[in-house]
């Protein structure tokens, strides 16, 4: 999954269904969180684009979205947020998560 930043965060949510990750390097269950939204890219394929923001290195992106805790996921469509969760999910709740969005 790519790592995206304040400088290509525009660009690469604009168009399509987008799952944005909030995470670190040390949060246990963002490192739990990983493996299920790889799976998930994969089941959804080209409908779903998944990328990672790390809150460490892009304090001013995490602001923006209001992250309070870590993992939050946003859902935005066409660049606008559709929904949001935070905490790790298993892939159940993540595709009903997806869905709520298409």
């Amino acid at each position: 999954m790519e790592i995206i930043n304040t400088e290509n965060f525009k660009e690469k949510v604009s168009e399509g269904l987008v799952l944005v990750d909030f995470f670190a390097d040390w949060c246990g269950p963002c490192k739990m969180l990983a493996p299920v939204l790889e799976r998930l890219a994969e089941e959804f394929g080209e409908d779903l684009h998944v990328y990672k923001v790390n809150v460490d290195n892009d304090m001013e992106l995490a602001r923006a979205f209001r992250v309070v805790s870590i993992p939050s996921l946003f859902l935005l469509k066409d660049g606008e947020v559709v929904n949001s969760t935070m905490g790790f999910q298993n892939i159940d709740a993540l595709r009903k998560f997806v869905k709520s969005g298409l």
